[in-house]
């Protein structure tokens, strides 16, 4: 009998020895969509090995925008780099890795075919399977990096690319409830921003458009100016902020007038407009998204336990936004959620995170050998 015992102690301690010695699954996320070029490696635990990110915030605002031939060739420049460097922070070699994430789709057509031609070129050279990524859905799925969210949970996208609503019933499983008719929350703010010259402005010379909007609002008095909300009239979960950045660049015309200055010079109420712009904005994310829960619960799609939003994307990093929409989740009991703000915006984790979702459920997967498509709309 005690034969017995110890062969099958030495039987289990070998598997305990081999389960111990047998790294986990590590993953490589690699992000060109816009104008971040951004590398990652990641255990199947969501731990970072290692992390690199390469901005070209600085270049496209001098430039006044986003050039898409400008991003590419910067892309170009310096996705070797970032991605070795990832490698290396990490200490995990290539033939480690068990396979490689790379955003594929929605995003900018020039910036994508950077990463995912690179990503082919690797994953052909390193035999590794390639996991194609949807770069909102990357986002969609960030939080639960940090936190345990279960599925399903209504996810609201707010970047300088997208706005949506969706409800999330899966790792692939997405129900889209609305999205932007036009532009994006962050591109507005972005227009309204270069519309007023915030660039020339002392505070905000190193900013982006959103974030000298942000900043200048806490100054602002927000009653100054009326802007009306978008979309008042019509009963859906979209999103539509051209409209509204038409009416700021009408009370910007008036006010240059009024006070004389020609465009391209700072008006003395910019902190006012800002505010303005900024409120309306946070106030037509929030009635979509309550509408979204109305309609979630009505349907039964949100568990009656602990019902959840989480906010994710560039815009979501907007301290009044986020705390206009925890008004709308007080008063509907969701928790809301948001990924910690380095996180909200493109970067290379966030696809790596994807991939292992996906590389432990399996889905998604696709050999070294097969050609992939970037998807820009």
């Amino acid at each position: 009998c005690r034969a017995v015992v110890m062969f099958a102690y030495k039987g289990l301690s070998r598997r305990v020895a081999c389960a111990l010695r047998s790294p986990a699954r590590v993953v490589l996320g690699i992000e060109t969509s816009c104008d971040e070029t951004g590398a990652a490696v990641m255990d199947e635990t969501g731990r970072i090995l290692g992390e690199t990110l390469h901005s070209q915030k600085e270049i496209h605002l001098k430039a006044g925008g986003i050039i898409p031939t400008v991003a590419q060739r910067l892309h170009k420049e310096h996705i070797c780099r970032v991605v070795q460097e990832a490698l290396d922070r990490s200490g995990v070699a290539p033939s480690e890795l068990s396979a490689v994430a790379t955003t594929v789709k929605p995003g900018l057509a020039l910036s994508l075919g950077v990463g995912l031609k690179f990503s082919l070129s690797f994953v052909k050279l390193h035999q590794k399977p390639f996991i194609p990524i949807h770069h909102m859905e990357a986002h969609a799925l960030t939080v639960r990096m940090f936190q345990p969210v279960e599925f399903p949970f209504l996810v609201l996208l707010v970047s300088g690319g997208h706005s949506l609503l969706a409800l999330a019933r899966g790792v692939d499983d997405f129900v889209l409830l609305g999205q932007t008719l036009d532009e994006a929350p962050g591109d507005t703010l972005d227009k309204v921003a270069r519309r007023l010259s915030l660039v020339k402005h002392p505070k905000c010379c190193s900013l982006s458009g959103g974030q000298a909007i942000e900043l200048l609002a806490k100054e602002g008095d927000r009653l100054k100016f009326q802007f009306k909300i978008p979309m008042g009239q019509h009963y859906d979960c979209n999103f539509s902020f051209a409209g509204l950045r038409n009416q700021v660049t009408i009370a910007i015309n008036k006010k240059e007038k009024e006070e004389g200055i020609l465009q391209g010079q700072l008006l003395s109420c910019v902190q006012d407009i800002a505010a303005a712009t900024q409120h309306t904005v946070a106030l037509h994310i929030a009635k979509r998204t309550f509408r979204a829960i109305l309609f979630c619960k009505a349907k039964g799609h949100l568990p009656q336990s602990n019902p959840t939003l989480v906010v994710s994307g560039g815009v979501a990093s907007n301290e009044y936004i986020r705390e206009t929409l925890r008004i709308v989740t007080d008063a509907t009991g969701l928790q809301l959620l948001c990924p910690p703000s380095e996180f909200c915006t493109d970067n290379g984790v966030m696809i790596a995170w994807n991939g292992v979702e996906r590389l432990k459920e399996g889905k998604g997967i696709v050999s070294h050998t097969q050609e992939v498509c970037y998807e820009p709309k």
